[in-house]
């Protein structure tokens, strides 16, 4: 009986310990979910601490990581025109994008870009609360999007740099990637 019950209970710490090394579950917040997540989200004390130690993806250019973004998750949560026409914008404070995730159901995590197309890697924002997680989420991360099949996907948006008081078009089509200076978009009231 004594010998059962050690199995059972050196079969039960096992599923823990297995537990512990499983990659977290990453959902993208969709672009509709915003007021939801801002919502829920309202009182956490935000922070990139965690997140800051070097790997792969911080040193590719931020416009090759969209594509990557893209292709593993879709759309973006939100892009510079979702923000243009609210009544505090400022573009000195826009990014070209954000993608924001909930991670294990509970940790949200908001990645976006540092400088448009003139940067390499991305910025990261998690909950102070989670920081002993955020190493391995952003391992997860780097995993997801240099896959080995290297998966690009064409994408296209604007951004506004203040430095160079000038708007781009950013693009990835047909295998080329491309950052246009504009005018300030038309629908950019």
């Amino acid at each position: 009986m004594k010998k059962i019950i050690l199995v059972l209970f050196l079969a039960l710490l096992s599923v823990d310990v297995y537990a512990q090394f499983e990659d977290p579950e990453i959902r993208k917040v969709d672009h509709s979910e915003r007021a939801q997540f801002e919502d829920r989200f309202a009182d956490i004390s935000w922070t990139g601490q965690g997140l800051y130690n070097p790997i792969t993806i911080d040193r590719i250019p931020t416009v090759e990581l969209r594509s990557r973004l893209q292709a593993v998750f879709g759309d973006p949560t939100q892009k510079i025109g979702d923000l243009i026409n609210e009544r505090n914008f400022r573009p000195a404070k826009a990014v070209q994008f954000e993608y924001w995730f909930i991670i294990d159901g509970e940790m949200p995590l908001m990645i976006l870009d540092l400088d448009g197309p003139f940067e390499n890697g991305l910025v990261y924002v998690g909950a102070s609360r989670y920081i002993d997680m955020m190493p391995q989420v952003k391992r997860i991360l780097n995993r997801m999007l240099m896959n080995e099949a290297g998966d690009l996907e064409s994408f296209s948006d604007y951004f506004y740099s203040p430095e160079r008081d000038q708007w781009y078009l950013v693009e990835y089509q047909d295998g080329e990637f491309a950052h246009e200076a504009i005018d300030r978009p038309s629908n950019f009231n």
